[in-house]
């Protein structure tokens, strides 16, 4: 990477995924704003909403919802499963509590055949004030949508990451931010929110313009909402970066319950 280069995405990203003065992510410098200290990481096997490892299956209260040979993504409605990929092997699900919330979670299907397999899930943090099908820069909400996920990078190395990944030290987090935030971009997965692909995570391109927002990354969580990133913590990150395939086309479906299960 050239000097001048580096030098630009440093600028970017110190003002990309962070709120304005608090260092959250989406837009500015990707960034979220603390998680309840603890939580993050937490799988647990028992049925209930503080253990999404299993949650309940609705149609038999207390037993735990099928999660292999899935025909299709569970909680995902038409309007977004069938703007999934064909080639998809790998799908990330962000399934947000409400539409004002900043709570969420995330789940990682795999497909096998013509279904899907749940392996994985973790407690997440999505924009602080919800989420939005127009997202706008600033707007502190995460876009509803279906995206894939082609880059990533980070402040530190990630020798086993499959994704392409820019190690560089111009993701570094806003010293003038809490110091909980200050780890936010030790890893980074670029969510294909109007960017470029191919592409370090914080080049600054944005092929929709500029007020639609950019800078919508998978980062580091320290507590609560975002400015628009999703984030999670630190070990989730790092089997995310392992697990990641190019070869299997990750995508990431997010948005809260309503809009993320919508027919239409």
């Amino acid at each position: 990477m050239g000097a001048a280069l580096a030098t630009v995405l440093a600028l970017t990203t110190l003002t990309s995924c962070g709120t304005t003065g608090s260092g959250s992510s989406g837009d500015k410098a990707p960034g979220t704003e603390p998680a309840q200290t603890g939580s993050t990481g937490s799988t647990g096997n028992s049925a209930n909403p503080a253990n999404p490892e299993s949650p309940e299956n609705p149609e038999n209260p207390g037993a735990p919802a099928a999660t292999q040979n899935l025909e299709r993504l569970p909680d995902v409605g038409t309007a977004l499963h069938r703007r999934i990929p064909a080639a998809a092997r790998q799908a990330l699900v962000v399934r947000g509590e409400g539409e004002n919330s900043a709570n969420s979670t995330l789940y990682l299907y795999e497909k096998h055949g013509a279904t899907w397999d749940r392996t994985r899930s973790w407690p997440a943090h999505n924009g602080k004030r919800g989420w939005t099908t127009d997202h706008r820069e600033g707007d502190k909400r995460s876009p509803v949508g279906v995206f894939t996920l082609s880059d990533a990078g980070g402040v530190l190395a990630a020798p086993d990451a499959r994704l392409p990944y820019t190690h560089s030290p111009a993701f570094q987090a806003s010293r003038s931010w809490p110091k909980t935030h200050w780890h936010d971009f030790d890893h980074v997965i670029a969510i294909d929110y109007n960017r470029v692909k191919g592409t370090p995570p914080n080049d600054p391109n944005r092929p929709q313009g500029q007020s639609k927002g950019g800078y919508i990354w998978l980062h580091l969580d320290h507590g609560s909402g975002t400015s628009g990133c999703v984030s999670v913590s630190e070990s989730a990150m790092r089997y995310l970066l392992r697990e990641l395939d190019p070869k299997s086309h990750p995508v990431i479906v997010m948005g809260d319950k309503r809009n993320l299960g919508s027919p239409a």
